[in-house]
């Protein structure tokens, strides 16, 4: 059962990745790469890596996503493509 479980974490980690790259809008991408980091953090912790996981939660998806979102909010959202 939990090899099903990593599959759908890493189909959402590869689409996840995939639409931080492709979208314009930089809030967007800076949520998607929390949800990125979030996803990495779920596969750690199935694998059994307690401490990397424990640290991509707190550095990964939410201290940077954090400082991202609060950039963004600093400067212009949209890029001018």
């Amino acid at each position: 059962m939990i090899w099903q479980i990593e599959i759908v974490i890493l189909i959402n980690l590869v689409i996840c990745g995939a639409a931080a790259l492709m979208v314009k809008d930089l809030l967007a991408a800076a949520i998607l790469f929390g949800a990125y980091s979030f996803m990495m953090c779920l596969l750690w912790a199935i694998m059994g890596a307690v401490d990397v996981a424990f640290t991509e939660a707190s550095v990964g998806a939410g201290i940077s996503t954090v400082l991202f979102v609060a950039a963004i909010f600093r400067t212009s959202r949209r890029t001018r493509d």
